[in-house]
């Protein structure tokens, strides 16, 4: 469903993007393409898609999503927020607080905006300075700066949420539109399928579309393998898609484990993780921008292998094991410790894929802490990411897991700085400063555009000891993506107010 349109399309190519759909098969071009890399927010679409018969609103990036796969969804591009002539609260606010000046920028901005409009009015919630902040975090401006932006989001619900709404044409929410529900539940009998674009919902159909189409190519969010299309020009063929198949989308606590499903979004583990695992959830709020972790999959970012990816460092500490599914529906457990082999270089054979990731709850009840050092706060690559897991019985360390993103070739823990560690009083600072010399010693990070080698390996040593001082009861406050405490921490060195 565009917009008030139902669709139906059996022509596009697997890979033919929502972006290129709307400017160039519908003529909606308030849509933009800044990057066609999912970084800008340009091209930002509002979906809305039923869950638990709720219909709820997301936004994502249309110059790396392929419009097969939003069969089924409602699609909301800039346009529909005016249709009655009247303009949406958001794009209002936007007027009222200057927010705009090329303009280039300004329909992903609004999209955005609409978006969180649209979810806290639904839920009666606020919309506060974070909140606004998360919204248009994937929203990049070159004119006006981010003041005014912010503060059109802050202004779109000026009287408290429980006086009586205006009588403007938004006061039915798009998410409690019961004519957009009834159509998009119409369209749940639909088959998804097209001949080069498979959706299955379950393993079994998953299995059929595999053995059918063994050429074919797996895809979830998307956000990494699109860029093959978008970046080098790369066409497929048949594309197989696993983000609606019921089994790899479980995320639940069992007796002994959490388990993540592959296919499990990063803003889905990231509600799920709010309250259960504040740490975790703070990680998650830094990965890419909310439109991409809205896509973003757990299973792809680690079968991606990328060296700076943030999950595989958070699951190496926790000493997480994978469980792999083959074509043939045969499964085998592989720990994350020993699933990289290389740059780029896996134990998945060419029959296999991440079927979900199993975490001992002992585990996560230790002490653990996840930073990331980045030049943005949000919507950038880890310079250097650490991921910490302190086990302590009667004071003493008796596990300790230091993994670093950012530093080799493949996710990485520094084994020597661990053994330093492990055996010692919690507050034996002798041993720290020799687990940081270890640390030295084994790790040779690279240069390149985002830090030096120096600065990388001195981070990664003050960062070990920021995970050393908070253990140890000491308030380190971090702002703007840095942190400063009251304890010294190392000196002569780049890093050493940054830890």
């Amino acid at each position: 469903m565009l917009n008030d349109e139902l669709i139906e399309d059996n022509t596009l190519p697997s890979d033919f993007t929502a972006l290129r759909y709307l400017r160039e098969k519908r003529g909606l071009t308030g849509t933009k393409e800044g990057c066609a890399s999912g970084d800008c927010g340009a091209c930002t679409l509002l979906v809305g898609a039923l869950e638990d018969g709720e219909l709820t609103y997301s936004t994502l990036n249309s110059c790396i999503t392929p419009m097969q796969s939003l069969t089924g969804k409602h699609i909301v591009s800039v346009e529909y927020l005016s249709k009655t002539g009247e303009l949406h609260p958001a794009q209002q606010a936007m007027v009222e607080s200057h927010g705009s000046q090329c303009g280039f920028c300004t329909p992903g901005f609004v999209l955005s905006l609409a978006g969180l409009y649209e979810n806290k009015q639904s839920s009666e919630q606020p919309i506060d300075r974070e909140a606004v902040c998360d919204a248009i975090s994937g929203n990049l401006c070159r004119c006006t700066g981010y003041r005014p932006i912010i503060d059109a989001g802050l202004s779109m619900v000026k009287e408290p949420m429980t006086q009586e709404p205006k009588e403007t044409p938004y006061v039915e929410l798009m998410s409690k539109n019961d004519s957009i529900k009834n159509q998009l539940e119409s369209l749940q009998t639909e088959p998804h399928d097209s001949s080069n674009y498979l959706q299955p919902t379950d393993l079994e159909q998953l299995a059929h579309a595999l053995t059918s189409n063994p050429e074919a190519v797996l895809i979830a969010g998307g956000t990494d393998l699109m860029l093959e299309n978008t970046q080098r020009y790369r066409d497929f063929d048949t594309l197989i898609d696993v983000s609606r198949v019921a089994e790899l989308k479980h995320l639940h606590i069992g007796e002994t484990s959490l388990t993540i499903g592959a296919s499990v979004t990063y803003s889905e583990l990231e509600d799920f993780s709010k309250t259960l695992y504040p740490h975790i959830n703070a990680l998650l709020s830094r990965i890419a921008s909310r439109q991409i972790r809205n896509r973003g999959t757990i299973g792809g970012n680690v079968a991606n292998a990328s060296p700076i990816a943030d999950l595989p460092p958070l699951l190496l500490a926790f000493d997480a094991d994978i469980q792999l599914l083959k074509n043939d529906g045969s499964t085998r457990v592989v720990n994350i410790a020993d699933f990289y082999q290389g740059y780029k270089q896996t134990q998945l054979a060419k029959d296999e894929m991440i079927a979900s990731f199993d975490v001992s709850l002992d585990k996560l009840a230790q002490f653990h802490r996840f930073y990331k050092v980045s030049k943005r706060m949000e919507d950038d690559i880890s310079s250097v990411m650490l991921a910490v897991r302190f086990e302590v019985d009667n004071g003493t360390l008796t596990d300790v897991r230091l993994a670093f993103g950012g530093m080799a070739a493949t996710p990485i823990r520094g084994l020597k700085a661990e053994a330093a560690l492990t055996g010692k009083v919690i507050n034996d600072e002798q041993a720290l400063n020799q687990a940081i010399e270890a640390l030295r010693s084994e790790l040779t990070p690279l240069s390149d555009m985002r830090a030096s080698a120096k600065y990388r390996l001195d981070m990664a040593c003050n960062l070990i000891r920021k995970a050393w001082l908070e253990l140890n009861g000491t308030n380190v406050v971090t702002f703007s993506g840095h942190a400063v405490t009251d304890s010294i921490l190392s000196t002569g060195s780049e890093a050493s107010t940054h830890a």
